[in-house]
């Protein structure tokens, strides 16, 4: 036989001399089995049964082996358990869905139009909780985590020496600042010398003047009745202080101040870093005796008992013209008093006695109404506090179309109603003569907010501030849904620790109900994130139960 592989002759005697050895032995009647026994070295391939590969009829059956034993009671038992399980799986399963495709078109009603669906919507709302609600309340369970208290009183620590640090830099700010202001300003420093002129004594040629010497602060001698002294200045109270205002970047300034007791003057500082290492403290508001700008004590001088934790202090912004651009586009300036030197201040109080005048048992009046209207309104708002609170503040805002965050009676009724919040006339008008006291028919609609509803004390705020200054590195006021995002951490939930719910869970419920809250889609203000926890603390009693619930998913 001959082959051909392209174009090349091939004979047996050449090319086929490797297979000649095994024709011979198949010519001598030996197979391939016999011939792999007698040469071990070689594997040994079994012969492939085609036949076996044939599709049969039997093996399509089941085929079931008999005498089986019977079931017993306890396998019974077992079936009859994992039925219903997946029974009421499947039921939850088809609520769960049930409850999804309700919200969707809950978001899908117009809210121009009134129709049965948006009314039975409203209802629900009314009645019950949404998925908003459900998804707001679960940060309350970083509530549940008990915090490493070692690592807590490391940091406490360290935040309370950096504290003082910036305490004792602004004090000795505020000392340079006064004395040499005194020191060289005053005109009877010149007193001594224009007397030995006038009497024509000549100085001693050894000696000279006053007023060619180097003079520093402690070294002069001259004493004048206008001279500010050490002793005089140290007579003081020292506090801490914010700016009450929807703007993120004049919210989060640093103000640190000080009320003299010997002349009832008082003086605030901002507290500055510039780049990393570098700080300082500039004037803010001038030393000077100042007076109550709104409210019963408006024309008053401020005294002392007009400073504690959470007092208001309001100045007119067009009498400093070196405030920020954005702080004066209000005409009224309100500081929250954050912290105070309690023990300066009981001591200077046991040293001067103020008489108490009908203002401040009008104001106790005032405080006591409010606060009843502020718990009624709590309890409505237990578990709903974040949607409605949010809600509030972008309602308004709405409203507020001139953009001077001054609304009318009608406006803030219609809010009430919109977001059914129930009020009662007589309450309603007690809230606005104590706002609008200057009778110009309009009030502040964040005045008026934090009047029914209240806020949360300035302890929980500072953890509240301290979140968003991380967040907010460039002190713009606003911070990207991105990195709100990137620095949320959810693993230390305790939903996530248990297995029930991933990170990726908690993390979406939390800026599914932010972005709800937010104006615009992609940043969140200052503003919008202080009244999501403020709704957020309405329904937590212990103060540091809701500090947990900051600080452990931003890390502060």
């Amino acid at each position: 036989m001959d082959l051909e592989v392209k174009g090349i002759a091939a004979s047996l005697t050449s090319q086929t001399q490797p297979f000649t050895g095994r024709n011979k032995l198949l010519q001598q009647g030996q197979t391939s089995r016999s011939w792999a026994i007698q040469n071990p070295s070689l594997p040994v391939v079994p012969r492939l049964d085609l036949g076996s590969l044939v599709d049969s009829d039997e093996e399509e059956q089941d085929i079931i082996p008999e005498n089986l034993p019977a079931p017993t009671s306890k396998y019974k038992l077992k079936y009859q358990q994992y039925k219903t399980e997946v029974k009421e799986g499947y039921k939850q399963c088809s609520q769960t869905n049930a409850e999804k495709t309700k919200s969707k078109i809950t978001q899908q009603c117009p809210r121009n139009k009134v129709d049965d669906k948006c009314i039975k919507v409203e209802e629900a709302i009314v009645d019950g909780l949404t998925t908003l609600d459900r998804k707001a309340l679960l940060q309350q369970g970083y509530a549940d985590i008990p915090y490493n208290a070692q690592r807590s009183m490391r940091k406490s620590d360290a935040e309370i020496v950096a504290a003082e640090r910036k305490k004792q830099t602004v004090a000795e700010q505020v000392m340079v600042d006064h004395l040499s202001r005194a020191v060289i300003s005053d005109p009877e420093q010149n007193l001594t010398a224009e007397r030995q002129e006038s009497a024509r004594i000549f100085p001693d040629s050894k000696i000279a003047p006053h007023r060619f010497r180097k003079r520093t602060l402690h070294e002069t001698k001259i004493r004048t009745h206008s001279t500010l002294t050490e002793n005089m200045l140290s007579h003081k109270v020292q506090f801490d202080g914010r700016v009450i205002s929807r703007n993120g970047r004049d919210a989060c300034r640093e103000l640190i101040g000080f009320f003299f007791a010997h002349d009832q003057s008082l003086t605030i500082y901002e507290y500055r870093q510039f780049g990393k290492n570098r700080t300082n403290v500039l004037p803010f508001i001038q030393k000077n005796i100042y007076s109550h700008q709104c409210g019963r004590r408006k024309g008053k001088h401020y005294q002392l008992g007009d400073f504690y934790v959470g007092a208001n202090l309001t100045f007119l912004s067009y009498d400093h013209p070196r405030l920020p651009e954005s702080i004066k586009e209000n005409t009224l300036l309100i500081l929250r008093i954050t912290n105070i030197d309690q023990m300066a201040l009981d001591s200077l109080k046991t040293d001067s006695v103020e008489h108490e005048d009908d203002t401040s048992s009008q104001e106790t009046n005032d405080r006591r109404v409010l606060k009843a209207i502020q718990d009624a309104l709590k309890e409505q708002l237990h578990k709903r506090g974040v949607r409605i609170l949010t809600g509030l503040g972008k309602y308004l805002q709405q409203l507020d179309k001139e953009g001077t965050g001054l609304l009318d009676k009608a406006d803030l009724k219609q809010t009430l109603q919109v977001f059914h919040l129930k009020l009662s006339e007589n309450d309603f008008e007690s809230v606005w003569q104590s706002l609008n006291g200057n009778g110009s028919g309009k009030v502040d609609y964040g005045e008026f907010k934090r009047a029914i509803i209240g806020e949360m004390n300035e302890y929980r705020k500072s953890f509240v501030r301290k979140a968003f200054m991380k967040l907010d590195f460039n002190k713009t006021g606003c911070v990207p849904i991105i990195d709100i995002r990137k620095c949320y951490c959810a693993k230390k939930h305790p939903q996530v620790i248990s297995g029930l719910s991933t990170e990726e869970e908690i993390k979406l419920s939390f800026l599914e109900t932010l972005k709800d809250a937010c104006s615009k889609l992609d940043e969140v203000s200052y503003g919008e994130f202080e009244d999501y926890y403020e709704g957020l603390s309405i329904g937590i009693v212990n103060d540091e139960d809701f500090v947990n619930i900051v600080r452990t998913p931003w890390g502060i």
